[in-house]
C-alpha cells in the first residue's frame, strides 16, 4: 500500500533546500580549490575550512536562541540572503583585483555564520511541516535531495567552473542561493514556535536548550559521538585538496576530477537518503549506527593505506551511504524526543557540541599536515574514530526505545 503524500509544503522545503544546498555544493568545493590556486600551504588552506565553521563554535548556542524566538521561515530566507551577498561580495571584489585570500577569508567567514542560522532554523522547522510519524521518511528524502544537490551535482560543476575562472563559482552560488529565496517563499504558514518572542533573557534560554540535552544521557552521547567524527573529518578534509589535486599530489587530479570524487560520497549519501528506513527495519536502530562507525573509519583512514583513485573513490561511496544512515537516525531521534517550542536551542546546543569540534578539527588538520605531512593526518583522524565504537556500546535498541518514549 502506497504511503501519503507528505504534502506541498514539504514539496516546496525540499525545492528550496536542493537549491541552496546545490549553491553550498559549489560554494564548499570551490573554496579549498581556489586557494591552492594562490598557495600550496596546508596552514592556509586549512585556515579557510577554520573560518567558515568557526561560527558553529562560537555561534550555535545564542543563533538556537534566537531560532526558538524568530519566524523559522523567515531565519531561513534572510539566512540565504545573507550567503548570496557574501559569495556575491567574493566573485566582484576578485575580479576588480582585490586581494583573493582575504576576500576568500571572508566569504567563508560570513557564509559559515549565516550557515548557523539557516541549518538551525532548517531542521527546527521539519516538524511543524509534517507529522511526527513521518519524521524518519520526510528526513531521509529530504537529506537525499540535500545530498543529491550540494555533494553529487555540487562538487563536479563547482570543480569545472573554478577550473575556467574563480569568480564565476561564487557568481553561480549566489545566483542558485537567490532561486533557493524564491522556492521559500512558496512555503506557506506561520512557522513562529508557541514561545515565540518571548521575553526571557536570551541567558536563561540558552540554558534551557543545554540543560535538555544534558539531562538526557543518550542524547549527550550521541552529541559527543558526532563532536569526535567531525573533529576526525574536518581535519581530514581540510587538506584533503593537497593529496588529490594538482601533479605534485599523490591522486594527481585537476580540479573537475576532484569534484566528481566528492560526488561519489555524494552518490552513497543520497543511496543511504533513500535506503536508510530498510536498512533500519533489518537491521534495528542500533546495528545501523554501529555499521555506520566502520564507514566513518574508513572514509577517513583509507587514503592513508592507498595511491588508487578506485579504493579512494569506493571508500567514499560506502562511507556516504553510512554516515547518511546515521544522520538519519539521529537527527530523527532528536527531532522525536524535543518539544517544538525547544527544537531551535536543543538543535544548537546537540551542534555546539557535535559541530564546534568542526573549526578545531580544520585547525588540527592544518598543522598536522604542516609538520608531519598530509598523510599523517588521514592516519590519525582514523585512530580517533576508531574511539567511537567505545561509547557505542551503550547505543542499545532498548536505550533507543526508552528515550524516545520518554521524550
Amino acid at each position: 500500500m502506497a504511503r501519503a503524500s507528505l504534502g506541498r509544503r514539504f514539496l516546496a522545503l525540499v525545492a528550496s533546500s536542493g537549491l541552496s544546498n546545490l549553491a553550498d555544493g559549489l560554494y564548499k568545493v570551490a573554496l579549498p580549490l581556489a586557494a591552492v590556486q594562490y598557495t600550496r600551504s596546508p596552514a592556509l588552506v586549512a585556515g579557510l575550512e577554520l573560518v567558515r565553521t568557526l561560527p558553529w563554535l562560537i555561534g550555535a548556542l545564542p543563533v538556537g536562541a534566537l531560532v526558538d524566538r524568530l519566524d523559522r521561515r523567515r531565519t531561513m530566507l534572510n539566512a540565504n540572503t545573507a550567503r548570496l551577498g557574501f559569495t556575491a561580495l567574493a566573485a566582484v571584489g576578485i575580479v576588480l583585483g582585490g586581494p583573493p585570500l582575504i576576500l576568500l577569508y571572508v566569504a567563508g567567514l560570513g557564509t559559515g555564520m549565516a550557515e548557523v542560522f539557516y541549518d538551525t532554523a532548517a531542521q527546527s522547522i521539519i516538524p511543524a511541516v509534517v507529522m511526527r510519524d513521518d519524521l524518519e521518511r520526510a528526513n531521509g528524502r529530504l537529506y537525499a535531495v540535500e545530498r543529491g544537490a550540494q555533494e553529487f551535482m555540487g562538487p563536479p560543476i563547482g570543480g569545472l567552473l573554478v577550473a575556467v575562472a574563480v569568480p564565476l563559482v561564487f557568481g553561480a552560488s549566489a545566483l542558485l542561493w537567490a532561486a533557493a529565496i524564491v522556492a521559500l517563499w512558496f512555503l506557506r504558514g506561520e512557522f513562529r514556535p508557541p514561545s515565540g518572542g518571548t521575553s526571557r533573557r536570551l541567558r536563561t534560554d540558552i540554558r534551557d536548550g543545554l540543560d535538555f540535552i544534558r539531562e538526557r544521557p543518550l542524547l549527550w552521547r550521541l552529541a559527543v559521538m558526532v563532536g569526535v567524527a567531525n573533529l576526525a573529518s574536518a581535519a581530514t578534509f581540510s587538506v584533503f585538496v593537497l593529496y588529490a589535486v594538482g601533479e605534485e599530489s599523490v591522486l594527481g587530479l585537476d580540479e573537475p576530477g576532484f569534484g566528481v570524487l566528492f560526488s561519489l560520497l555524494a552518490a552513497g549519501g543520497i543511496a543511504g537518503g533513500v535506503l536508510s528506513g530498510h536498512l533500519q527495519r533489518r537491521l534495528g536502530r542500533a546495528r545501523t549506527l554501529t555499521a555506520s562507525l566502520a564507514g566513518m573509519v574508513a572514509y577517513v583512514a583509507v587514503p592513508a593505506l592507498t595511491e588508487s583513485v578506485v579504493i579512494v573513490a569506493v571508500t567514499f561511496v560506502v562511507g556516504g551511504f553510512m554516515i547518511m544512515a546515521w544522520n538519519v537516525i539521529v537527527v530523527s531521534f532528536r527531532q522525536r524526543v524535543t518539544p517544538d517550542d525547544l527544537l531551535g536551542r536543543v538543535n544548537s546546543a546537540f551542534r555546539l557540541v557535535a559541530w564546534g569540534t568542526l573549526p578545531l578539527g580544520a585547525a588540527l588538520g592544518g598543522a598536522i599536515g604542516e609538520w608531519l605531512g598530509v598523510r599523517w593526518v588521514f592516519v590519525l583522524m582514523g585512530l580517533v574514530t576508531l574511539t567511537l565504537f567505545i561509547p557505542n556500546r551503550e547505543l542499545t535498541e532498548e536505550a533507543l526505545s526508552g528515550a524516545s518514549r520518554s521524550g
